[in-house]
């Protein structure tokens, strides 16, 4: 039996939100449910909105809907969707947004949703269910295509090597499940004592691109620019340095502090600031919640309050983040 879902920097998350009774908020991230049920027994006159683009989560949410008795409405939808979400539901404006980033353990447990090297099963890894799976990536993406991947989302410094290895396996058969595809990745990237598994980089990045999720992390982020409330909070909790980077930038950006301009295009009146940070930098989880929860580890928290400013247009650096480049030209590919 799957250990269950332990959500990562809640209680933090959900000071950063301050809660006040009566007020409305959106989880993006519904996954079992443990922001949901926290969020509501710590304000009992709160309104939540939480989604899940996963139809397990979702169809999972029943009781606690139930529970909850008309506090809680679960709705599946991308995250990205949320300022819209909250509009069809009656929830705008929001007085605070909560996103838990990432793949849920519920998820990486079940073998045939196939996001898991260490059980074998389809090569999946489709959040929705639906559309394109990472076997669909494997055995059709171009070489060069597959390597940017590998690199720009999983890091992998090997990505050139294990693209090439890809390739030539699927020209004898087409690569179906988890486990072919995690030995393919061990016979070419080598494993440290005790590190992690040498397909985890791999993994990593066939997921966020088949679901899109830095992508979608910029969408939400513009969507609860638009959706918050004077006041309102925003908190996302991220859990690995490819979000936290958007997420970091963000929030510098339309809280007036990142860097603009240069020496030789120097940069127009900064626009007003749609948000002011809550949190100083990141936080981390402490020691006791790493220790209980290894998942823990890498995951950082920030948070930012609404001003009376309007919401900008949607900012094309970080869309240029959230994107792979196209393969270069030969002798200029990543080994």
């Amino acid at each position: 039996m799957s250990e269950p879902h332990i959500p990562v920097l809640m209680d933090e998350a959900l000071d950063a939100l301050a809660l006040k009774p009566g007020g409305r908020y959106l989880d993006g991230t519904f996954g079992a449910g443990g922001y949901a049920r926290a969020l509501l027994g710590r304000e009992p006159q709160a309104t939540l909105l939480a989604l899940d683009r996963d139809p397990t989560a979702v169809a999972g949410a029943a009781a606690l809907v139930t529970a909850m008795g008309g506090r809680l409405t679960v709705a599946q939808a991308r995250f990205g969707d949320l300022a819209a979400e909250a509009e069809r539901f009656g929830m705008r404006p929001l007085d605070g947004v909560v996103l838990d980033i990432g793949v849920s353990s519920m998820q990486i447990d079940q073998a045939q949703r196939g996001f898991s090297f260490r059980m074998d099963g389809p090569l999946d890894m489709r959040m929705e269910a639906s559309g394109r799976s990472a076997a669909d990536l494997v055995n059709e993406a171009e070489e060069g295509v597959l390597a940017n991947i590998i690199y720009y989302y999983g890091e992998e410094r090997r990505s050139r090597a294990v693209a090439r290895a890809i390739v030539e396996a699927r020209r004898k058969a087409p690569i179906t499940g988890t486990k072919a595809l995690a030995d393919l990745v061990a016979g070419v990237v080598r494993g440290e004592p005790g590190g992690a598994h040498p397909a985890t980089r791999t993994f990593q990045a066939l997921r966020i691109a088949v679901n899109d999720e830095l992508g979608e992390l910029v969408r939400a982020l513009h969507a609860a620019e638009a959706a918050l409330a004077p006041g309102g909070r925003l908190a996302v909790v991220t859990f690995h340095s490819l979000e936290d980077r958007i997420v970091k930038l963000f929030m510098a950006q339309r809280s007036g502090r990142a860097p603009s301009g240069s020496r030789h295009a120097p940069s127009a009146a900064a626009p007003q600031a749609t948000f002011r940070l809550v949190t100083k930098g990141a936080v981390a989880p402490s020691e006791a919640e790493t220790r209980a929860n290894p998942r823990a580890r890498s995951a950082k928290l920030r948070a930012a309050e609404r001003t009376e400013e309007p919401a900008r247009a949607a900012d094309p650096e970080l869309a240029a983040l959230a994107a792979v480049p196209e393969p270069q030209s030969r002798g200029r590919a990543r080994t």
